[in-house]
């Protein structure tokens, strides 16, 4: 089950649960917490980056090789410029606009 990360809406009002906020391990099928269940003050869930690793993704060194990348049919681009990326592997254009 995925965890979850969420924090006070309110700064004025808030326990000491809900004050530097919490994580929560829920399925993807269980609602969205919108209150804390101590203080009942409102709370919304927050973004987080996920850290995967596992035998199948291996190291992110790994993961993300050119090798590995074309031999999974992704493409890769880098950025030259502002607004401006070249493709590095894989199919498609060979140049990215921001404006395209």
């Amino acid at each position: 089950m995925p965890l979850y990360t969420y924090e006070n809406k309110h700064q004025d009002s808030h326990c000491t649960y809900c004050l530097g906020g919490f994580v929560v391990m829920q399925k993807l099928a269980d609602p969205v917490f919108t209150h804390c269940t101590y203080c009942g003050c409102e709370i919304k869930k927050v973004i987080t980056a996920s850290h995967l690793k596992t035998k199948v993704t291996g190291s992110s060194n790994s993961t993300l090789s050119e090798k590995n990348i074309t031999k999974n049919d992704f493409t890769q681009y880098r950025k030259v410029g502002k607004g401006q990326y070249e493709k590095t592997v894989g199919k498609g254009p060979d140049t990215i606009q921001a404006d395209d």
